[in-house]
């Protein structure tokens, strides 16, 4: 109940839960037993009027309900008294085991916690590249990846629109190990500032230039007029020839990689989106959240995806 109405209910609600609850199983019980007799009685023959409905032929007859059926609807009656003792329930009442949903699920962490730490822990010993080469750590760590990692990066690994593909030799801050630990345990905050005051004269130009970065179709006379603006503007992030700064995490411009290009979308279209609006990516820290022993592990699968590529 914590979780839909905060750690406790107000006094009226806890009022209005028990009795709608007790309430529906007091009439459930009368109804029970208000057809548990009849006043019709046999004939001399036996015979039992029928109620006066019928369906396909056949009339159902004013007969109490079999004895092994009444004896079912009280054993339910029963179980769920003994439910609501025994559970929470009842407004605020927490039952007499003292169970809750939290306390079973810290109950099971702790468990799993017991168990497997140790292996972690023996893992975290292992330097990354030599971890990355061990098949039964990779398949352990492959399962934290897609418990943690899968939801954004993909059950594959290759990322998709603003996710980066793990398993290429792009990184925006760099894929050597060191590298990979620093964005795992402290996370990341990629910020490309909108210019859209440069005008569309000026978005266009620069648009132009960085397709000739990476060789796609451009406008040759529109890039040599973007060229000076590229040194003024974006040079101090991605560097003077485009090819991206890691301490930033700005990334290459010449390597044809785009991070927020679309399915279907025109390379030129993403960059002009990205100069008008920018863009703002985060990765979080996941240290805090599946603890350092486990992103030792994912930082060396993460590194064996780039191995293989």
């Amino acid at each position: 109940m914590s979780n839909l109405w905060g750690d406790s209910l107000s006094g009226f609600w806890s009022a209005w839960i028990i009795i709608i609850t007790l309430g529906t199983i007091a009439l459930s019980v009368w109804i029970l037993l208000a057809n548990r007799r009849t006043d019709k009685t046999p004939d001399a023959d036996g015979n039992v009027e029928t109620t006066g409905h019928a369906a396909d032929g056949i009339e159902e007859y004013d007969n109490p309900l079999p004895k092994w059926w009444f004896q079912l609807f009280v054993l339910t009656v029963v179980f769920a008294l003994g439910y609501l003792v025994l559970y929470p329930g009842l407004g605020n009442y927490a039952g007499i085991l003292g169970w809750s949903q939290e306390g079973q699920w810290e109950e099971e962490v702790a468990q799993a916690e017991e168990r497997f730490t140790p292996i972690f822990a023996q893992y975290q010993e292992v330097p990354i590249p030599e971890l990355a080469e061990d098949p039964e750590a990779m398949q352990v760590a492959e399962r934290v990846y897609q418990n943690n990692c899968a939801v954004c990066h993909g059950s594959n690994a290759q990322g998709g629109y603003g996710f980066p593909n793990l398993t290429d030799d792009d990184w925006l801050y760099g894929g050597e190990p060191e590298n990979i630990l620093t964005t795992l345990n402290q996370g990341r905050n990629g910020n490309m500032p909108a210019w859209q005051q440069l005008g569309q004269e000026n978005i266009e130009n620069l648009t132009q230039y960085v397709l000739s970065l990476s060789e796609e179709e451009h406008d040759a006379e529109r890039a040599a007029s973007g060229e000076s603006t590229f040194g003024a503007v974006c040079a101090a992030c991605h560097g003077p020839s485009g090819t991206g700064n890691t301490a930033l995490g700005a990334p290459n411009l010449t390597d044809n990689t785009w991070l927020y290009l679309a399915p279907g979308q025109e390379v030129g279209d993403s960059i002009r989106q990205t100069l008008r609006n920018g863009r703002n990516g985060h990765m979080p820290a996941q240290a805090a959240y599946i603890g350092e022993e486990r992103v030792h592990l994912v930082a060396a699968y993460v590194y064996s995806l780039r191995l293989a590529d």
